[in-house]
């Protein structure tokens, strides 16, 4: 599977399907899951996991740009597909042209769409994307507009994993003040949807309605909750082993320079291997002098700088390495696991970072 791969991911299309499986179950039947296929499906290669995902029975996919949608549609992808991240002028011909649904911002943005569904995002108290009208003027703004349809409606929440905040529950108010008016006046959006991952996996029901929008879930990982939250609703496991090639194995003595600047001054001989992995693949430059591998069944650390294409590690311990041999930077060898959590915490970033931050030029592996 990895002979002749320098860099490469390993996708499982058997725990993607059973990932969102979990999730529909989760949420129950009554529940539409629109899983994020955005930023190529957190760098899992969008086309491939939309295949599985509406094979798996997803009617919906999120995606955050014309742009994206677009290569759903080339990559023969049929299910409904929503733009979340904002449609630019010139790309509101592409919506109709690649039957793409977006999700509107702004209320001038709707009668210059044509003939067309949308989803209306309410900017409940997140403060980035989203209409703060209120109910009065988006009634005004659905009536006028005899040709799109309100298919939708829509919010997101800025901190959904922490319970030491009312800030969700204030956002959730916001939301059904407006809900409750349209409604009252006979307008009546098919799909109501706020809830992303996190919602989802610490249980804010009252935030399902009747659509979720689970992202990094659908991959194996979420935000762990702050405060007095719930245990997971859920068991997620990650989808994605990320791999390199070792290019050379050598002997250095003590007091040898490793690597860019003498970061790292070998104290003791020792048998280093030098991976072909560097921050050009996506590998984060902070884990220079810190992070850790794992080769040879064992976490063996960085040693120096980790430079674009090459990275070195300590392989003392395991003299039947050789080049060409794979190491693991996310994934599971024997007993020993590293995920993206733990290249997170190592850097001071996020797991979503860590994964999108996965270079195109790495290859990616369907298992």
């Amino acid at each position: 599977m990895s002979e002749g791969l320098r860099c490469w991911v390993e996708i499982s299309r058997e725990q993607l399907a059973a990932n969102y499986h979990a999730i529909k179950r989760t949420v129950g039947a009554g529940v539409e899951v629109m899983p994020v296929v955005k930023a190529d499906a957190y760098r899992h290669g969008a086309a491939e996991v939309s295949r599985v995902l509406t094979e798996a029975g997803a009617h919906w996919l999120a995606v955050s740009s014309v742009d994206e949608g677009m290569a759903l549609r080339v990559a023969g992808i049929d299910a409904r597909v929503l733009v979340m991240g904002g449609v630019l002028p010139w790309e509101r011909p592409l919506l109709r042209e690649y039957e793409l649904t977006p999700a509107v911002h702004d209320l001038t943005e709707i009668p210059r769409l044509g003939p067309i569904a949308y989803h209306l995002k309410i900017d409940s108290g997140m403060g980035r994307m989203g209409t703060r009208s209120g109910a009065g003027q988006i009634l005004d703004a659905v009536r006028g507009t005899h040709e799109a349809r309100l298919e939708g409606l829509m919010s997101h929440f800025a901190s959904s994993a922490d319970f030491t905040s009312p800030q969700t529950e204030l956002q959730m108010e916001a939301f059904h003040r407006i809900r409750e008016e349209l409604v009252h006046a006979g307008v009546h959006p098919r799909y109501v949807h706020l809830a992303s991952t996190n919602p989802v996996v610490l249980a804010r029901r009252e935030a399902w309605q009747n659509m979720v929008r689970p992202g990094i879930a659908l991959y194996g990982y979420w935000t762990p909750g702050k405060g007095e939250a719930p245990k997971p609703s859920l068991d997620v496991r990650p989808v994605l082993g990320w791999k390199a090639s070792i290019v050379l194995v050598k002997e250095v003595a003590r007091g040898s320079p490793l690597g860019y600047g003498a970061m790292y001054w070998a104290q003791r001989d020792m048998r280093i291997a030098v991976v072909g992995i560097g921050y050009a693949d996506g590998l984060p430059h902070r884990l220079s002098n810190k992070g850790r591998m794992v080769a040879g069944g064992r976490l063996t650390p960085i040693l120096g700088a980790v430079s674009m294409d090459l990275t070195t590690i300590d392989v003392t311990h395991a003299p039947e390495l050789k080049a060409g041999d794979p190491v693991t930077v996310i994934g599971t060898e024997g007993e020993v696991t590293q995920d993206a959590r733990h290249l997170a915490r190592a850097t001071g970033t996020i797991t979503y970072s860590v994964l999108c931050g996965i270079s195109a030029r790495v290859k990616q592996v369907y298992i």
